[in-house]
């Protein structure tokens, strides 16, 4: 049994801690910086007893779920607090700022244990209210590692598999190059396609495609911002890639060429074929 202290009881924080507290294998500290939230953390049952300063000291592991721009604050208070060999791992959404944040905490307190942490589940909703013990079920938690040994690495893997589904291992730069893609421009697209006038008349006229796509179009601004900032380099990239290849949709639409047309959506619908063998269908 481990203590696992928990600040930010948002949506992630909150249902990492519910999931936690009920499985029971561990006591988990929780804190959060708006006692409102605090408030409804506790009655949903998301930590066990609340994280202070000076209970900070029996924490062995340390989830840090807050938006990127104030992670740093974040470490500068809680570290002094820490016992020698405690874990941190952060709950951002990008990681080479992040992890370039642990490094420069890493000399100053070279006794801790930082890993960069990205866990790939959620919902199009935020805040303690809309957490679920059952969020993490089928999710990827995402490990960078920074000044972990292999013996700390894998017990910090075997901690969130009691919670995850998998966990893949790998560098601040390919997951930030790989989310501007699969969450970052997903984002943007859902939220870009919302805004066409005819979305106001869609009743009666859509079904799965519609709903499918427009899901993540709702979404907390603020967080998106800064996620999407601290990554501009790599999710520009995409989304000109994304622009270069509708051109060439609405090029051959424009001039009514069936040819280019269906070799265009051929080539889409053989390559999700293509990647769907290639990782089973997931």
């Amino acid at each position: 049994m481990k203590n696992v202290g928990i600040i930010g009881l948002g949506i992630m924080g909150g249902s990492f801690g519910r999931t936690l507290v009920k499985k029971g294998n561990h006591t988990v500290y929780g804190y959060d910086v708006n006692p409102s939230v605090m408030k409804k953390a506790e009655m949903l049952k998301a930590f066990d007893y609340p994280l202070t300063k000076e209970n900070a000291k029996k924490i062995d592991i340390l989830i840090i779920s807050v938006y990127p721009n104030v992670f740093e604050e974040v470490l500068k208070s809680i570290c002094p607090f820490l016992k020698k060999d405690a874990i941190i791992v952060d709950f951002c959404g990008i990681k080479r700022s992040i992890v370039e944040i642990m490094r420069d905490y890493e000399k100053i307190y070279p006794s801790l244990i930082f890993v960069g942490g990205h866990p790939m589940a959620g919902r199009e909703f935020s805040g303690i209210e809309h957490s679920s013990i059952n969020l993490y079920d089928k999710g990827s938690m995402i490990l960078v590692n920074v000044n972990a040994d292999i013996f700390k690495l894998e017990e910090i893997k075997k901690f969130f598999l009691e919670v995850m589904a998998q966990v893949v291992i790998t560098t601040s730069e390919k997951h930030d190059e790989t989310i501007a893609y699969t969450s970052q421009l997903c984002h943007i697209v859902s939220n870009a396609f919302i805004k066409s006038e005819t979305a106001q008349n869609h009743y009666g006229f859509s079904a799965g495609s519609y709903k499918d796509l427009t899901r993540v179009a709702r979404l907390n601004s603020a967080m998106w911002t800064d996620l999407m900032l601290k990554n501009k380099d790599k999710l520009s990239k995409e989304l000109g890639i994304l622009i270069e290849n509708l051109q060439k949709y609405q090029e051959a639409i424009e001039k009514n060429d069936a040819v280019k047309l269906n070799e265009l959506l051929k080539e889409g619908n053989d390559l999700k074929l293509q990647i769907d063998v290639k990782n089973g269908g997931k």
